[in-house]
């Protein structure tokens, strides 16, 4: 079973902890995360772009000119895509860019995001953060007593407003629920600060055979 250690909000050692072999011990497929990391940020996107063809293009009711006698080609309309201001040939339009991925893939890609940050020593298990008010100089205090810089993804075992308002204002610092991870935001953290009443979450919903109700947001 892995090890890592227990601190509590001041950054002291306060014991050791074990960590749930299929989330902290699992394999790590590149190809997998990759794929699930890809199909997340496609979900991400809105997909409103559009461009209106020329039947959408207000105008063009006459012809530019008369049909014969000027020695040019013959045109019927001005909102034709080779006129300044005409409609788009084959141009985007509102569409869904969601990628269907299986649920046993998303399962293990999660696994193995944790697991490659467990290697690399980027998984910091806290005690409590124990924010008594809304202050983003207590978080920051909290999270240098645990020397956790750069990207800080902290993960929570439920919905706490105090924690959350503090760390609103910190454009590095992510509070995400135990039961709502996700690949892309594990990846990109650099240090995953973990509550530890959080981890009984995290192994009822993402271990086991997956009869827990799985929430991975796109």
């Amino acid at each position: 079973m892995p090890q890592t250690t227990l601190y509590d909000r001041a950054g002291k050692d306060i014991g050791s902890i074990g960590l749930s072999d299929e989330l902290f011990a699992a394999p790590v497929n590149a190809a997998v995360l990759h794929q699930v990391v890809a199909g997340q940020l496609a979900a991400r996107r809105t997909g409103t772009h559009h461009t209106k063809t020329r039947g959408e293009i207000r105008g063009g009711g006459k012809k530019p000119y008369r049909q014969k006698g000027t020695g040019r080609a013959r045109q019927g309309t001005v909102t034709a895509p080779h006129y300044r201001g005409g409609g788009a040939v084959f141009g985007p339009h509102p569409r869904s860019y969601e990628q269907r991925l299986p649920r046993k893939m998303k399962r293990l890609a999660l696994r193995g995001a944790l697991t490659a940050k467990y290697g690399d020593e980027a998984i910091k298990v806290v005690e409590a953060v124990g924010l008594e008010q809304v202050r983003t100089n207590g978080l920051l205090g909290v999270l240098g007593a645990l020397e956790s810089q750069g990207r800080v993804l902290i993960i929570a075992p439920a919905r706490d407003q105090t924690l959350e308002l503090s760390a609103r204002n910190l454009p590095r610092v992510e509070v995400i629920l135990a039961d709502s991870l996700n690949v892309v935001d594990l990846l990109n953290a650099d240090v995953v600060l973990i509550e530890q009443p959080a981890l009984a979450r995290m192994e009822a919903v993402y271990a086991g055979n997956g009869n827990a109700t799985e929430e991975v947001p796109a």
